[in-house]
């Protein structure tokens, strides 16, 4: 499934788009940064309410193929900058994580 196929799937509001033909080959749910940082998987959309520039500097390091802000988190303006700057795509929902990585994970 690519980050586009889930966004249209779960109305995903795309934030930034870098790729969306990029496949998601996972999921990864959480909000400490150094624990998703040395945990997250490359191709995982990762779901949190982080919209920091940490966060986007994270999602640069695991190589995720996507964020998803969940529960309408916002993403700070110099976050955007720099997702932007690095080729990240972020998306927003209103749904929380539990119910957006159960959708993902029904499709994967």
């Amino acid at each position: 499934m690519t980050v586009q196929e889930f966004a249209e799937m779960q109305n995903l509001t795309i934030l930034t788009e870098a790729d969306l033909t990029r496949d998601i080959g996972g999921g990864y749910c959480g909000d400490l940064l150094s624990w998703v940082m040395s945990r997250a998987q490359s191709d995982d959309c990762w779901f949190t309410v982080m919209g920091n520039v940490n966060a986007i500097a994270v999602s640069v390091l695991a190589d995720c193929a996507c964020i998803v802000l969940c529960e309408n988190a916002p993403l700070d303006e110099d976050a955007k900058k720099k997702a932007e700057q690095q080729g990240v795509n972020v998306l927003s929902s209103s749904q929380n994580a539990f119910a957006l990585a159960s959708a993902l994970g029904a499709v994967l």
